[in-house]
């Protein structure tokens, strides 16, 4: 898939756990969790907007686009 989450990297450069993200950005662990490992299809404005700010970060921090290597 050409888009990379890297909300792994910005947690730990903000040293957040996902629980304190989850209760922060009032999201489900489990959904937190899908998110971060990359298996989301979709990721809603709103959610990505609470996600940031949470993060003191850009949507770009977050998300990236590799072309794909085929």
């Amino acid at each position: 898939m050409p888009i990379i989450v890297n909300l792994d990297v910005m947690m730990a450069r903000r040293k957040m756990s996902l629980n304190e993200l989850s209760e922060k950005v009032n999201i489900t662990l489990a959904n937190l969790s899908i998110l971060k490992t990359g298996k989301a299809k979709a990721v809603r404005f709103s959610t990505l907007e609470a996600i940031c700010e949470a993060l003191d970060c850009q949507p770009g921090d977050i998300l990236e686009y590799v072309e794909d290597q085929k």
